[in-house]
């Protein structure tokens, strides 16, 4: 129960049309990761990011590595 990580199940998104995001406030700070859609620019937002714990689950959620997500403003 204590000191034990939940085991993060991996998930799947459209890598052809979608890239991962962290869409980032200028004025609040506020950080929420998800996808852009390439095509239509639409943004899906999957979870509110308080800090570096936060990405790097996001990031283990979809395989990807935290460092190479992009920010958008």
């Amino acid at each position: 129960m204590f000191g034990k990580k939940k085991k993060i199940q991996p998930k799947s998104y459209d890598k052809v049309n979608k890239i991962p995001i962290l869409k980032c406030s200028v004025c609040t700070g506020e950080k929420v990761a998800g996808f852009k859609d390439i095509n239509t620019n639409n943004f899906e937002d999957v979870m509110l990011i308080k800090g570096k714990e936060d990405l790097e689950e996001f990031a283990a959620m979809y395989g990807l590595n935290a460092d190479q997500i992009k920010k958008e403003y």
